[in-house]
Parts: C-alpha cells; sequence; structure tokens
C-alpha cells in the first residue's frame, strides 16, 4: 500500500464511524442539554479517561472553563487527569484503580455530571469511579469503543462506538465533546 492509499484508507475508516453516530443524534442531543442544565443549576462537570482519553478529557473541560465559539461566562468543569500530586499520591495509597474515584469522592456531589472516556470500556479505574459516582447521587455518561466493556451499563447514559480501531472511536467521541460544547455554549446563550 502506497501512502496515497493509506491516506485513501483512512479517511474511509473515519467516514464509516461517523456514518454510524448519525442514528445516535437523538442521543447526543439528550446527553448534551442534560449536561447543560446540570451546569447551568450550578452543578459542576467531571471527566476522566486513559492515554488519549485524558487528553480528549482535559480538551473538554478546557473549553467549558475557558470558552468553546461564543463568549459567555465561565463554567465548573474538571478534568481528573491533570493534578499529578492527586493523581500519584492517591496511586500510591490507594492503588491505580482509585485515581478517579478518590476525587470523585472528595470533589462530586449530587446533580453533579461524571463523564468516563474509554475506548475499551474496561478501565479498571473508570469502573470503580462510576460506580462512586452512582453512589454520589451523579448523573453518568459513558464514551465508550468496541463491545462497551464492563463500563457499557454502569452509566445513566453510554454510548459505544461500534468500531475496534482505537483512534477512529476517539475522533467519534471528539466530535461527540464538541458538539456537547456547541449546546453548552447555545444553552447559556439562550438562558
Amino acid at each position: 500500500m502506497n501512502v496515497r492509499d493509506l491516506i485513501e484508507k483512512e479517511y474511509r475508516d473515519h467516514q464509516d464511524a461517523m456514518k454510524k453516530l448519525h442514528s445516535e443524534l437523538d442521543w447526543v442531543q439528550t446527553t448534551g442539554e442534560m449536561i447543560a442544565e446540570a451546569l447551568l443549576a450550578n452543578h459542576k462537570l467531571l471527566i476522566a479517561g486513559n492515554g488519549g482519553s485524558a487528553a480528549d478529557s482535559q480538551h473538554v473541560a478546557a473549553e467549558i472553563v475557558g470558552r468553546f465559539s461564543t463568549e459567555r461566562r465561565s463554567l465548573p468543569a474538571i478534568a481528573l487527569t491533570t493534578d499529578t500530586s492527586a493523581l500519584t499520591a492517591i496511586a500510591n495509597d490507594y492503588g491505580y484503580h482509585a485515581v478517579f474515584s478518590r476525587q470523585l469522592e472528595g470533589l462530586g456531589s449530587p446533580g453533579d455530571v461524571f463523564i468516563a472516556i474509554s475506548t475499551s470500556g474496561n478501565s479498571e479505574n473508570l469502573v470503580v469511579a462510576l460506580e462512586t459516582a452512582r453512589k454520589k447521587g451523579m448523573k453518568r455518561i459513558a464514551l465508550l469503543g468496541k463491545s462497551g466493556g464492563k463500563m457499557a451499563n454502569m452509566a445513566d447514559h453510554a454510548f459505544i462506538v461500534p468500531s475496534s480501531i482505537t483512534q477512529r472511536i476517539q475522533e467519534v467521541h471528539e466530535w461527540i465533546l464538541h458538539t456537547w460544547c456547541a449546546i453548552i455554549d447555545h444553552a447559556v446563550e439562550t438562558s
């Protein structure tokens, strides 16, 4: 395969993953409006993932606290992946499985929204975090891939990208996250 064929294949794979999302636009709207409603009611958005999904968590938190595409007031969003002192202390004292759940214990409140992002759906630290969020009365959303794994039935709202290709799953997740940011901007503008 030459480079041009590789590029064409990557593009087709991306388009195929996005086409599968089209039938779930109602889910994207419902969850986006739920997040916006929580933020407008002075609740927090807490987000976590591992690896590339950690970067996505940080990215969307920055869009919410800063701004996305319109000028609006800052809203409370925290990526649980950014505090290296907390992450390393919790991992050292409790184990890596607790790095997100322990933060949710201290930072989460009833009515807050927790978004867990995992391409496999089996990240143990996110499984434990979803359970902690449930116990705290938080709304739980999971962005997943492959078969959805253990996390598929642990969230109030789960979306499974029907692909086994990590980068395609992440691309769909990023589109959903950006679309939620646009919904939040719209909600603030019209409130």
